[in-house]
């Protein structure tokens, strides 16, 4: 699931961290790979704050990072569990129990932190 970040990405992640300056990870020096867990572990202040940033998402950018996941080129094996579930309630409630689903079933699946 490793990947370098495009330019839609990053604008993406920049919606949802706008105070993300630096596409670097501070704890490992690395750049970002993926869009979500970046905003949960290193700019959301908690769960709420997690879940009001997702919010922000239009519904072309929800099924935009729901593909990503489904395709393996976003990463959820870095969130808390509390983390993926408050993202797949929000899925649940905005594009529907059955890709809700979807994400737990690949977040189960794989549990490897990218």
């Amino acid at each position: 699931m490793a990947r370098k970040l495009d330019g839609k990405d990053i604008e993406l992640l920049k919606k949802l961290a706008p105070e993300c300056s630096d596409l670097e990870c501070s704890s490992s020096g690395v750049n970002f790979k993926s869009i979500l867990p970046p905003v949960a572990n290193h700019f959301s202040k908690d769960i709420s704050d997690f879940s009001h940033r997702l919010e922000s998402l239009s519904e072309k950018e929800l099924e935009y990072l729901l593909d990503l996941i489904k395709g393996g080129r976003e990463s959820l094996g870095c969130l808390r569990p509390d983390y993926v579930m408050a993202f797949q309630e929000i899925v649940a409630r905005r594009a529907g129990d059955e890709q809700a689903g979807e994400i737990i079933k690949i977040y189960t699946a794989n549990d490897i932190c990218e």
